[in-house]
């Protein structure tokens, strides 16, 4: 297995099987230390450089607490408009990390540029994280779900899948390409607008993903095991920032999990999970039901980050 030290995170595509048990393995040793709210001395002589070009509650504020967890520093900007790589200049990638990488050890980027982080990786003498890159990627939540489905139910293989959203989402993509390594069936829930594009559909079956598409959540939900759902009412990743004014439109009910829906259709055991944030396709009422995790994966989210930012600067082998 090639060692996670120095290394780039930038696709889920890049890991093979191993990789991804020898993460949760480290995730799992970090669980105590982000339980106990107990910060370790583990990165001590370390700096994260976080570089925000858009928005961001969880993926910013889950890797500098794991920073701070253990034990390291954290500088960076969450808003470009703030600095000179996002005023008049519009300082390329390129200068930008270039500089960044003075800064501190490793540099998490999230951009509203599908590919940035990979073009910072070119640039870049530090390790570089991809926090989400337009319609790109999005690495750490799915590595981050996965972590969850392992806790929650004690292993990946043989779960059956139910992912409800926009299938041109980061969060999407990078949980198919990260499913190709296990035994698990997908059904994908859509708007015929944001269903799989061709492009995508045909590289799935290049890689052999089991997969399939439905019109309707009632169709799937029966069979699975676990249930990851995104918004159908989506902000432009392309932007820097979206901020629309006037009505925005509700979840139809195909893509919608409500409470009676998982008590007549849904498995007993089965969970359900959300990156957040969310609008109404998932209502509050859910939040207390037995099936939801995505309270969980909040925490999840610290353990991930602590495992690959100990990983990335050979803290842990």
């Amino acid at each position: 297995m090639r060692s996670f030290m120095g290394r780039d995170i930038l696709s889920l595509k890049d890991f093979e099987r191993n990789e991804f048990f020898h993460i949760f393995d480290v995730a799992e040793k970090m669980e105590p230390i982000a339980r106990s709210r107990r910060n370790s001395d583990l990165l001590k002589e370390k700096t994260l450089v976080a570089a925000f070009y858009q928005p961001s509650t969880r993926t910013r504020l889950a890797h500098e607490a794991a920073m701070h967890r253990l034990g390291g520093h954290v500088v960076g900007f969450a808003d470009p408009k703030m600095t000179r790589a996002g005023d008049f200049y519009q300082e390329s990638i390129k200068d930008t990390v270039k500089m960044l990488e003075f800064y501190g050890d490793v540099t998490v980027m999230r951009h509203f540029q599908q590919g940035a982080p990979h073009e910072a990786a070119k640039w870049a003498s530090i390790p570089v994280i991809n926090g989400g890159d337009g319609w790109g990627e999005h690495p750490t939540q799915i590595l981050t779900d996965l972590y969850t489905v392992l806790r929650e139910k004690g292993r990946i293989d043989g779960l059956r899948w139910l992912a409800v959203g926009d299938m041109r989402m980061r969060t999407m993509h990078s949980l198919a390409y990260a499913l190709t390594q296990f035994d698990c069936p997908i059904t994908f829930v859509a708007p015929p607008e944001m269903s799989l594009t061709e492009e995508f559909n045909a590289e799935l079956r290049q890689y052999s993903l089991d997969f399939k598409e439905a019109e309707h959540v009632e169709q799937a939900i029966g069979t699975a095991d676990v249930i990851l759902v995104e918004p159908v009412v989506q902000p432009d990743y392309t932007k820097s920032r979206d901020e629309r004014t006037g009505e925005i439109s509700l979840t139809p009910a195909n893509y919608k999990i409500t409470r009676q829906l998982l008590e007549t259709k849904a498995k007993p055991d089965a969970i359900l999970l959300h990156s957040l944030p969310r609008m109404d396709e998932i209502p509050t009422d859910v939040d207390i039901t037995r099936w939801s995790r995505y309270w969980q994966e909040a925490f999840n989210g610290v353990v991930m980050r602590m495992a690959l930012l100990a990983l990335v600067l050979g803290a842990m082998e």
